[in-house]
This record gives structure tokens, C-alpha cells and sequence, in this order.
């Protein structure tokens, strides 16, 4: 059975890659931040109690601020694998704690290095590198193109993504980065645009509000499902050489479209309920990320199942179920 470790488990993208590793037969572990409150809600259908039987992945307290933890945690479980997801991921709150920002999603990822590189592990080790390095660089944008990171958390990705190549070459380590474009999910945060919307979405066609309001309307994403996203994690692990991949659909959306299905899923005149407010304009903004997957697609065969329209429709839908059942929320 192999064993992975996984930090940033809590998140959308370990939840879903958890549910994956679990069913291809992976003895899975977890690092949680220790907080008064509760923060494992998309993993509660995969963890019980220690005292429970059945118990499917083990949760371990650490921080990607503590070197100390993260050493001890990679010696007590052992891990085959590494999955690097944690992050202050939020784009707009990076401008305005740059600092945590860049400790926690540049810097975390250089201490979990050294941690694999001290300790002697063997383990394959992924990076979640971002799109938002490519920030101002020309579409499309593939693994040969430059990064102009626009924003702290970018300019953090792209540290971290430099450091697993360092690390690559001048320690011999099996290190990958999966230059991920935007994945979305009924799991995503509500702070993010897409399920900010998708949330409204459901509110607005219950009659729980009317209005709905953001910010750049003309931003173009490209954005897929992460339950697709998360097996290419684990395909570009299991390949016979380490290297650098852009995973993305190879179709850009704007703002304006993922409203427009949205709110046309449900019926709905988007025009008639989303407003501008310029306090959501980031300071410098990311205008068009288009992924080239080309490399990911003929090196991996890794391909998306979930289209655009499927995603957006499936995040309206599970929006609408969760007003109806406000305990699960």
C-alpha cells in the first residue's frame, strides 16, 4: 500500500485528491493547521474519529511556517508521495497580507524541500504552481513561457515553483510542479468569483436576495473541474521522469460568461442582478490566461472530463441543494 501526505488536505483540491488516492488502495495522511475552529468539512465524509472504526485518511497537526513539523511529519509517516496544495491562495487578500502570503506559499514550499532533502526521504514530491505566474504574459501559455506574476500570491508561486526546479536538478529529487489554470467545484471557497457567483445564483432564484456584485467583468479564465485536475497530480507522480506541466482546458471564459450560464441555468437575466463595484478590481489585474496543455495531454494522456458549461451548471445545482439543507453547510 502506498502512503501519501498531503498538506492543504482541508482545501477544495485536497479533499478531492484525498477521494482519489483513497481509491486507488493509498494509505493517505494529512496535515491540518491547529485552530478553535472546525476546518475539515470536505473531508467528513472520508474521516472519522481515531476511536471510530473504518477510518479512511489520518489527519496530522503542522504548519508550513514550522520546519520542525513538517521534518517530524515526513519522518512518522513515511510518505511515496508528497502533494504540496497548501497556500494563502486567495489572489485580492494577498495585496493585503503579502508577508503571511509569501511565508506560507513561497516559502512553505522551500521548507518542505529541505524537509524531504534532510530527513533522506525518497519521496516524489508535487508542487501546485499556479497560472497566476504567467500573470501578464500573452496567451496561450504553456511551460516554455514567461512568468510576470501580477499579484504577492503569484510572485509566491513562482518562488516556489523555481525552488522544486532547483531542487530537481541540483539534488537529484524526483520534484514536479503542475502549473494548474483555474479548477473550480461545488467545494470551491465562497470568496472566489465562481462560486461567489454560483452561491448568488442560488440565493437570487430562492428569493433570498437580488443583486449580486463583483468586480472585472472582462477577466477571461480558463477553468476547469479539480476532480479532473487532481488525477493529473497523481499521473505526473507516477511518471517515469520529473517535470513541469500546464494543466488547464485550452478554452478561455470571461467573468461575464460564467454569469450569463449561470444565471441562465436557473432562468435567470444575469444583467438584471450583478452590478460592478470597483473595490473587487485587484490593484494590477490579470487579464486572459489561456493554458497550451499540449505537454500534460500527449506525455501523460491526461484529459478533462467535465466541460465548461457541465461545471458551471454543477455548481449552480449544488448550491441550490445546500440552501435546502442549510445543517450541511
Amino acid at each position: 500500500m502506498p502512503t501519501a501526505l498531503i498538506t492543504g488536505i482541508t482545501g477544495q483540491d485536497g479533499s478531492y485528491l484525498a477521494e482519489l488516492l483513497l481509491a486507488k488502495g493509498y494509505d493517505v495522511h494529512g496535515i491540518i493547521r491547529r485552530s478553535s475552529s472546525v476546518g475539515t468539512r470536505r473531508l467528513e465524509h472520508l474521516y472519522n474519529e481515531p476511536q471510530h472504526e473504518g477510518r479512511a485518511i489520518d489527519l496530522h497537526y503542522g504548519d508550513m511556517s514550522d520546519s520542525g513539523s513538517l521534518r517530524s511529519l515526513i519522518e512518522r509517516t513515511q510518505p511515496d508521495e508528497i502533494y504540496n496544495l497548501a497556500a494563502q491562495s486567495h489572489v485580492q487578500v494577498s495585496f493585503e497580507i503579502p508577508e503571511f502570503t509569501a511565508d506560507v506559499t513561497g516559502v512553505g514550499a522551500l521548507r518542505l524541500l529541505e524537509a524531504i532533502r534532510d530527513t533522506g526521504s525518497s519521496a516524489r514530491f508535487y508542487q501546485a504552481s499556479s497560472s497566476e505566474m504567467f500573470g501578464a504574459t500573452p496567451p496561450p501559455q504553456s511551460e516554455s513561457s514567461l512568468f510576470h506574476p501580477r499579484s504577492p500570491y503569484a510572485a509566491a508561486k513562482a518562488f516556489a515553483h523555481y525552488c522544486t526546479v532547483n531542487y530537481r536538478e541540483a539534488h537529484d529529487m524526483f520534484a514536479t510542479s503542475g502549473i494548474l489554470f483555474n479548477h473550480e467545484s461545488p467545494r470551491r471557497g465562497r470568496t472566489f468569483v465562481t462560486r461567489k457567483i454560483t452561491h448568488a445564483v442560488a440565493e437570487i432564484a430562492t428569493g433570498r436576495r437580488d443583486t449580486l456584485y463583483l468586480g472585472n467583468l472582462e477577466a477571461r479564465r480558463d477553468w476547469g473541474f479539480a476532480g479532473d485536475y487532481v488525477e493529473a497530480m497523481w499521473m505526473m507522480l507516477q511518471a517515469d521522469q520529473p517535470a513541469d506541466y500546464v494543466i488547464g482546458m485550452g478554452e478561455a471564459h470571461s467573468v461575464r460568461d460564467f454569469c450569463e450560464l449561470a444565471f441562465g441555468h436557473v432562468g435567470l437575466d444575469w444583467e438584471a442582478h450583478v452590478r460592478h463595484d470597483p473595490r473587487y478590481d485587484r490593484p494590477a489585474e490579470v487579464d486572459h490566461l489561456l493554458a497550451d496543455p499540449t505537454h500534460a495531454r500527449t506525455t501523460l494522456g491526461w484529459e478533462p472530463k467535465v466541460d465548461f458549461q457541465t461545471l458551471v451548471a454543477m455548481m449552480v445545482d449544488a448550491d441550490l441543494v445546500t440552501l435546502e439543507t442549510p445543517a450541511a453547510t
